[in-house]
């Protein structure tokens, strides 16, 4: 196990992004930050003879007494503290020369360089938050949106923890009913009882599960990929959602023979746009080559856009998308229409008619009714261990009592991991590798 070995080390690190800014911050963590810091410090007091919560300004100097920078001193005594340890921040200008200096300094006097994702590591085997808000943590460090930095910040303030803990604890009744009624038959509740609360249970733990896909393209993003006949109005739309020109736009069919992704935040999701060639049987390799990776593309997408013209006859798409991921478009509704279909949604970037219809079918596909719930699952980590809950107490409805118990033993062990109380140390490698040194 990687992230065991050293935890009685004083580690330190940069904090702050890489690059040129303002200020910078490196953090010293563990029983002999007080004494690092102290060694890298002068002012009119030492860090280790301050108070917690307080700071200090002075000078941060070499080993020769000679000046680095100038800057701030923040003191933190364990256990009030990110880490729980005795923690010290060293605030400068945010110069990577004067950053790399203290950072060997702080080397040189016995700290050691902090591995990525330490902190927070620290922070959770301390107790100071479970394995849930740590992944919270890393989501407000990449959070691209509105509705990520809430989601991460939810999870932060425990809310998906709370959340489990309210399920586990209805699965612990029934398991001790169902224990009680084994050992005692005369005191035990009867098993016939279990199945309402088990179906309350149930009910919960799927509607954690449907904000699952919402959680991950809140956090990760979404690819939409636009697909049509040519002419079909693909590129027209994707300038439209964008608000400006970003593909060209002409009369002549195959213009686009390759895709072209544009960037964009839709109902707080960060959403890839990628305009295709459009879809026909042509004798050009290089159009036809742009049409098979368009499939390709709609194959791998979050979200097809299957636009039709709504101005000239129907034809067949000549492809087939997975429905619960394609939205179905009749462009050019400004024009005269040529056909209708109550089962397609009519825009028009000229007049921009149905255009807010689209961005709210849009939301809906991406994030469902999870819009509805106060927190979601947010990678697959959480939502395998809330699958394995759900699967145990699905199990246990339908089998005798000895081993409907045990099942429910088992969905307890998963919404364990699920919140890192019972959580292997591969899971933490797993984990951990993914944040950045300093945090």
């Amino acid at each position: 196990m990687t992230y065991r070995l050293g935890l009685t080390d004083t580690i330190v690190a940069i904090s702050t992004a890489p690059g040129a800014g303002g200020i910078g911050v490196v953090r010293l963590s563990g029983a002999r930050a007080l004494d690092v810091a102290d060694g890298l410090f002068q002012g009119r007091g030492r860090p280790s003879a301050t108070k917690g919560g307080r700071f200090l300004f002075g000078r941060f100097v070499d080993g020769a007494e000679e000046t680095i920078d100038e800057g701030l001193a923040l003191v933190f005594r364990a256990p009030k503290s990110y880490t729980g340890e005795d923690v010290v921040e060293l605030q400068c200008h945010g110069s990577p020369a004067v950053l790399r200096r203290l950072l060997g300094r702080a080397v040189e006097l016995g700290a050691r360089l902090a591995r990525p994702g330490e902190f927070t590591l620290r922070a959770y085997l301390g107790g100071r938050m479970d394995l849930a808000q740590a992944e919270s943590v890393l989501g407000l460090v990449h959070a691209a949106t509105d509705t990520s930095r809430r989601q991460a910040a939810l999870g932060l303030a425990g809310a998906l923890a709370k959340r489990v803990d309210a399920i586990s604890t209805r699965i612990t009744r029934v398991l001790a009913g169902l224990t009680a009624f084994l050992d005692y038959p005369e005191e035990g509740v009867p098993p016939e009882e279990r199945d309402e609360p088990l179906g309350d249970v149930e009910r919960e733990l799927l509607a954690l599960l449907s904000t699952a896909d919402a959680g991950r393209v809140a956090t990760k993003g979404a690819r939409l990929a636009l697909l049509g006949k040519p002419n079909a109005g693909k590129s027209s739309l994707l300038n439209a959602l964008l608000g400006y020109e970003r593909s060209i736009v002409t009369p002549i069919p195959g213009t686009t023979r390759d895709y072209l992704e544009a960037t964009l935040e839709l109902a707080g999701v960060p959403i890839t746009l990628v305009d295709t060639a459009g879809l026909r049987d042509t004798p050009d390799e290089i159009e036809a080559a742009g049409v098979r990776r368009a499939l390709d593309l709609a194959a791998d997408a979050d979200l097809v856009l299957a636009l039709e013209d709504g101005s000239a006859p129907r034809e067949a798409l000549g492809f087939d998308p997975p429905a619960d991921r394609t939205l179905r478009v009749r462009t050019k509704a400004d024009l005269t229409p040529a056909w209708s279909d109550d089962d397609t949604l009519s825009v028009s970037v000229f007049s921009g008619e149905g255009l807010p219809e689209l961005r709210e079918a849009i939301r809906a596909k991406l994030l469902g009714d999870a819009a509805r719930s106060e927190v979601w699952l947010s990678n697959e980590r959480q939502t395998d261990a809330a699958r394995r809950a759900l699967e145990s107490v699905r199990a246990a409805r339908d089998l005798p009592d000895d081993l409907a118990a045990w099942e429910l033993e088992a969905a307890l062990r998963a919404l364990a991991e699920l919140t890192g109380r019972d959580v292997s140390e591969d899971v933490l490698d797993a984990v951990f590798a993914n944040f950045c040194v300093g945090k």
